[in-house]
């Protein structure tokens, strides 16, 4: 492996996505809509690190990407569809931008990632799409229905495209999911007194450096969906198998987010937290 893109990389976890495949040896092109922002990154990490604007819901800008890469590098072996958008509420109070921009990010956006980056990939023989999707891609997360919805899409996309490369013939090409519970990222910096979020501080907090250090750990092993922490996909999927159970237990799980989001927000106050990786 060589060349890498990253989208969303201007800061969050796909800037610390792209330091973890920067330290690996690998040329990282650094994209976001915010492209003043995705080039400083791409200065911080230096080693021929590049950046570029990239508006993940325009498929011929993906393309080019793509092309750039190339052009650049002379390989494209990674693509990390890490862009992401997040609306919390109930889902007859979102407006229509709000809905079809979650959904255009998160879902259309992955697919058009991965399709641009398995055009050169499949004509190699080889390559691997990393897509970050969620825990709320496995279960459907209270008072984020829409953004669930697109992280479904998002997880049924890859796995089918990947059923597909096999069925055609092809085996050394990969597709990863990884579902990671919420990410101390700038998505929920200003949601941690926003009782609508609580289902995104339910289990375990991770930091932009634990879920990154997983997509390395992905490329030396592909697996078509790694959870992370991986007890609390087991409860995803149990809560996804047995749907009438989660009902049940709505109203206390989102109670126990509410008192997490209340804890996180005395520790930021104390100046103990985030945590250190």
């Amino acid at each position: 492996m060589s060349t890498a893109v990253v989208t969303g990389a201007a800061r969050g976890l796909g800037f610390e996505i792209a330091k973890v495949l920067a330290a690996r040896g690998l040329t990282v092109h650094l994209t976001d809509v915010d492209a003043e922002g995705a080039s400083a990154a791409a200065e911080r990490i230096g080693g021929g690190a590049f950046a570029s604007p990239l508006d993940v819901r325009d498929s011929a800008a993906c393309r080019a990407v793509v092309a750039a890469t190339i052009e650049r590098t002379g390989d494209l072996s990674v693509w990390v569809n890490n862009a992401g958008v997040l609306f919390t509420g109930n889902a007859w109070e979102h407006d229509d931008d709000a809905r079809r921009l979650m959904i255009d990010v998160n879902a259309t956006g992955t697919i058009n990632g991965t399709l641009a980056a398995l055009e050169p990939m499949r004509a190699a023989g080889r390559g691997h799409v990393v897509n970050v999707v969620s825990m709320a891609g496995i279960v459907a997360a209270p008072r984020e229905a829409v953004y669930s919805a697109s992280k479904h899409a998002a997880i049924a996309f890859s796995l089918g495209t990947l059923n597909d490369l096999r069925l055609a013939g092809v085996k050394g090409v990969a597709i990863s999911c990884l579902c990671p519970d919420g990410i101390w990222t700038p998505m929920l910096h200003d949601r941690v007194r926003d009782p609508d979020a609580a289902s995104s501080f339910i289990g375990t907090l991770l930091v932009p450096e634990q879920v990154a250090a997983q997509v390395g750990r992905i490329l030396d092993r592909p697996r078509p969906v790694t959870t992370i922490p991986r007890h609390r996909g087991v409860i995803a999927r149990f809560g996804d198998a047995f749907p009438r159970v989660m009902l049940a237990l709505a109203r206390p799980i989102r109670t126990s987010g509410v008192a997490k989001q209340r804890r996180i927000a005395r520790r930021i106050e104390q100046g103990t937290w985030p945590p250190r990786p």
